[in-house]
């Protein structure tokens, strides 16, 4: 039985404490999120940030510390959900930004950043040849769906129940509105066996099997190694194309997952980080794969995109990654992830609550629940009491964390900054060592 899903009064008024003492010391983000909620629905343009009682509002930050309306300062271990790789300032980016925009900006033609970013993401990821820039990971999955659908012939695409592939893929049980009704075959993450059967059995309609390699909003779930090896194995024996939608993941490797491994995709989606903290998305793959989106070859599918070739994302973007997020930087940035993840598992594990870490690298996620987590039907609901709990008091002492429990770290982040963390996190499982699950399956 997963005790993590129980409920009680006792934890409930935990939450209920907790979030009053939040809203009595965040007044001016209160106001201001109400404010907000006449001309945004919600308050907000973006789901992810919102939690109750209402979100915080941020006014500026430095490094790895961001600073609300209140006054309060907070380690930021949000990170952005996985883009805010640099931080909230980073001075080579930030230098490069204002010389791009003293150059000028709309200059409604090519410029001289994007190829040389685009070569930089191909030496990095030998998988992609070629590659397009577009606006978000969104789009970019969007499009690598796209070119699998004209390039195969077939319509369906095969995806994993818990997937988030951008705003308008995240496919489950039952699908969100806004969901594209691609014509799917939906299969349960990490199942070798049940997975090959579908791509088998549907081998002849599937234009694509669209994976991330670790799953991020799922739980920060790393696929294993044959599970994926599984993958490029039976798409390769089948016809479809296999897409590892590395738009959160390619921070975790200098090559990505995909370079972990040693596992090349047909295409590959990138996202967040690339853009040096602006608006950044990107697909790729082999040369004969992308022709068909070279028109003066022949190839089909035009695409648009005013913002595509963005000079300040363009400028931004190729001297993060190439000067700031270098392969050395990369490994070490990861390296305190994995740190930190075995601390938290260490933690769970002294106190026999049920509390682990899942991810790889700077990339993890915190759970309430005992046994393996393979697939993000393991995983305890992003409103569950002792979720609140936790954001909320991990915010009352300085760690600004998101509710779904994910963690991303950023190069500024320092060991002693993650110390303090886990010193944090140990004390509430001593504070409230009575109402969490426990670490026992009945």
């Amino acid at each position: 039985m997963n005790t993590a899903t129980q409920t009680s009064p006792t934890l409930e008024a935990a939450v209920a404490a907790a979030e009053a003492r939040f809203a009595a010391a965040n007044p001016r983000s209160r106001a201001r999120h109400e404010q907000a909620c006449a001309v945004l629905p919600g308050g907000h343009s973006r789901q992810t940030l919102f939690f109750a009682p209402f979100p915080l509002t941020m006014q500026g930050g430095h490094g790895a510390r961001i600073t609300d309306l209140d006054q309060h300062e907070y380690l930021n271990l949000v990170g952005d959900f996985a883009a805010g790789v640099f931080g909230s300032t980073c001075e080579p980016i930030q230098k490069v930004v204002s010389e791009t925009l003293r150059g000028g900006i709309s200059l409604s033609g090519l410029n001289l950043h994007e190829s040389e970013l685009a070569r930089l993401i191909s030496q990095r990821m030998p998988s992609i040849e070629q590659v397009r820039f577009c606006n978000s990971g969104s789009e970019a999955c969007l499009y690598a769906v796209q070119i699998a659908r004209h390039a195969t012939g077939r319509s369906k695409l095969l995806v994993f129940n818990g997937c988030y592939h951008g705003g308008f893929m995240i496919y489950g049980d039952k699908d969100p509105p806004l969901s594209i009704p691609f014509p799917l075959v939906k299969a349960t993450y990490n199942d070798v066996e049940g997975t090959r059967k579908l791509i088998r059995a549907h081998a002849a309609e599937l234009a694509a099997v669209v994976v991330e390699p670790v799953m991020g909003s799922g739980g920060a779930i790393p696929g294993t190694r044959e599970f994926l090896q599984m993958l490029r194995d039976e798409t390769r024996r089948a016809g479809p194309m296999l897409i590892f939608d590395e738009v959160m993941t390619s921070r975790l490797g200098p090559g990505g997952v995909q370079g972990l491994l040693g596992i090349q995709p047909d295409l590959t989606t990138l996202g967040k980080f690339w853009g040096g903290g602006f608006a950044f998305g990107a697909f790729g793959g082999a040369s004969e794969l992308m022709r068909h989106m070279d028109v003066s070859r022949g190839g089909l599918l035009s695409q648009g995109g005013t913002f595509n070739n963005n000079v300040v994302t363009m400028a931004a973007g190729l001297v993060g990654a190439r000067d700031v997020y270098t392969p050395e930087a990369c490994r070490s940035l990861n390296s305190r992830g994995d740190w930190l993840r075995e601390q938290l598992n260490g933690l769970g594990a002294k106190s026999g609550i049920a509390l682990q870490a899942t991810g790889i690298g700077g990339v993890l996620n915190t759970h309430w629940t005992v046994g393996p987590i393979t697939h993000p039907g393991q995983v305890v609901p992003i409103h569950a009491p002792v979720r609140r709990l936790f954001q909320l008091e991990m915010i009352e002492s300085g760690f600004f964390v998101a509710q779904r429990g994910m963690i991303n770290l950023s190069l500024p982040v320092e060991q002693g900054d993650l110390a303090a963390f886990v010193r944090a996190a140990g004390e509430f499982l001593t504070r409230h060592s009575a109402l969490l699950p426990r670490a026992v399956v009945h």
